[in-house]
């Protein structure tokens, strides 16, 4: 058994985004569309330019001499925000060079590993491969995996990756329109739109916060600084260009007029969707950074948690108290990720918030997952998930699970209602769940159909607060009034004088009573039913005998035979 990691509560969203839309005239769009294919085309020489010099320090990537030179055919603020974005998309494809690189060695070590097990044999946890045929195409695999691998090492270590200015994936869709649902002119609008560019970064004292891309809070209306072989489109003083929409957001607004109307820099992204054939602009800024409590505050606190399970086509939950017991029933959100992306992404945020709604519900003070991560899945699945059409069926449900998407909106939305989110080792959550929790979870509520999913969510949250997914022995039983009887190691619940320590307790051991009694010396004991002369049970009194509380005497205790003990019914 592997260790198990900490809880740990998700850091708060750094920033916050916003979209509205813009309901442009032909004029407008034509404009927009020049200014974006202009800026586009250098900004893309310029990316060119940036991976060409490699991987060096900052000081010497020739920022400020690439950042002149676009100044002449732009603006300012303009080459700042080109070369700003040239920097990013650089950054960001070196990452994902090295973990294309990590996912190429893990898959490699993988294949490795089976070959080097007789076919049909097994050595220690690894299997060999069932039979030559397989073998024989996996060892050409590792040849296409070695050879990928070797061509991404080469690239890390001169430091020029391969971009696509549009996407890479649709670049391949050129050559592949029938099976994109794509015809030629479809396609180019796509291709075209995509390296578009008309972003401004925002600037704190600057008008409203942005003075390339303004947007005025009082009346809605937006101005845009033209570049400079374009200023003879302006139709506003300065260079400017005011298009003839309103500009109204309405998620987060009060947040981005506090921004605005105090000359807070906020960065403006105006995008086209062909799909749609609408304009959307898109507000963005940076937020104060607060830090979430610990679990262990969390805990010490007393406060509920939501247990969150996250399946391929669900949500199960279930509310859990300050000491781990499960609260209610379980609750099962369907979440069916079918149908194209917009669509997908739809159904997630409506499940996302119907968990938050839940949590504020039930009055817990935040929502536990799991810290989920199926990057095995992609790149060492075909080894460890099954073989063949079921295999890889499997393959494709677990991949297809939006575990990075759905904690990042589930973060945004838990952060906006005032819900901490804790993240858990994910190991183990759904065999001791269901060993340990599906059982007395269907005992408690017998109208629901407890899933191994619910007890897995149980399991999610006891780790989530700390404690321990297995229940203890002898915990107590369903029905008080008819089973009494206490855990295994429980302590008993009466005081003792201070310096003192409690005897070690075992199965049987009588408690002492309660924190309810009268008195100390209340027991609970049974009650002895009527007899007939001859000392035998009444035939209709059975069920007079119940436990009463009474005060213990010597005669009673010498009836009983003990002293002062609990007589077990």
């Amino acid at each position: 058994m592997r260790t198990i990691a900490p809880p740990f509560t998700v850091a708060a969203p750094s920033g916050a985004r916003i979209r509205d839309r813009l309901r442009v005239d032909v004029a407008d769009e034509q404009v927009l569309s020049l200014v974006g294919q202009h800026l586009g085309r250098h900004q893309r020489a310029d990316l060119a330019e940036r991976v060409a010099i490699g991987l060096v320090p900052v000081k010497d990537n020739r920022r400020a001499e690439r950042k002149k030179k676009l100044t002449v055919v732009s603006s300012s603020r303009w080459a700042g925000a080109m070369t700003r974005a040239s920097e990013d998309q650089y950054q960001l494809s070196l990452r994902c060079l090295h973990d294309e690189r990590a996912g190429l060695r893990r898959a490699v070590r993988a294949i490795t590993r089976r070959l080097a097990v007789p076919c049909g044999q097994r050595k220690g946890r690894v299997r060999g491969y069932a039979d030559q045929n397989e073998r024989f195409h996996k060892q050409r695999r590792l040849q296409v995996l070695r050879r990928r691998l070797a061509v991404v090492e080469q690239r890390i270590a001169e430091g020029r990756p391969a971009v696509v200015a549009g996407g890479r994936r649709l670049l391949h869709a050129r050559h592949h329109l029938a099976e994109a649902g794509l015809s030629l002119a479809q396609w180019r609008e796509r291709w075209e739109a995509a390296r578009l560019f008309l972003t401004a970064d925002g600037e704190s004292g600057a008008p409203h916060g942005n003075y390339t891309i303004c947007v005025d809070p009082a009346d809605g209306s937006m101005t845009i600084v033209l570049p400079e072989p374009l200023r003879h489109l302006a139709n506003a003083p300065r260079g400017r260009y005011r298009l003839g929409c309103v500009v109204a957001f309405s998620h987060l607004r009060q947040e981005w007029l506090d921004r605005v109307t105090a000359n807070r820099a906020v960065r403006y992204d105006i995008v086209y969707d062909p799909a749609r054939d609408r304009w959307y602009v898109d507000a963005s800024w940076a937020t104060d950074t607060t830090v979430p409590p610990t679990p262990h505050e969390i805990r010490a606190a007393r406060a509920r948690l939501l247990a969150v399970d996250l399946n391929a086509d669900h949500l199960a939950a279930c509310v859990l108290d300050p000491h781990g017991n499960p609260i209610g029933r379980p609750v099962t959100i369907p979440m069916d990720l079918t149908g194209p992306a917009s669509t997908r992404d739809g159904r997630l945020r409506a499940a996302i918030t119907a968990v938050a709604a839940l949590a504020e519900e039930h009055g817990c003070a935040g929502i536990v997952i799991e810290n989920l991560g199926f990057t095995d899945a992609r790149t060492t699945g075909r080894e460890t998930m099954g073989r063949g059409q079921r295999g890889k069926r499997f393959r494709r449900t677990v991949a297809g699970i939006p575990t990075a998407r759905f904690r990042e909106r589930l973060r945004g939305i838990a952060y906006h209602r005032g819900l901490v989110l804790i993240a858990v080792d994910p190991a183990y959550t759904s065999r001791w769940g269901a060993a340990y929790w599906q059982q007395p979870l269907q005992q408690q509520d017998k109208q629901t159909t407890v899933t191994r999913h619910h007890a897995a969510a149980v399991a999610i949250g006891r780790r989530g607060l700390g404690h321990r997914i297995r229940r203890r022995p002898g915990v107590t039983a369903n029905d008080q009034r008819i089973v009494v009887r206490r855990a295994t190691g429980q302590t008993g619940p009466g005081p003792r004088p201070r310096g003192t320590t409690s005897p070690p307790r075992t199965t049987g051991t009588p408690h002492e009573g309660c924190r309810t009694r009268l008195d100390r010396d209340d027991q609970l004991v049974l009650f002895p039913g009527p007899k007939t002369a001859r000392g035998a049970p009444a035939p209709d009194a059975s069920h007079l005998a119940r436990n009463v509380l009474i005060r213990p005497t010597p005669a009673n205790n010498a009836r009983s035979g003990r002293d002062g003990a609990c007589a077990s019914p």
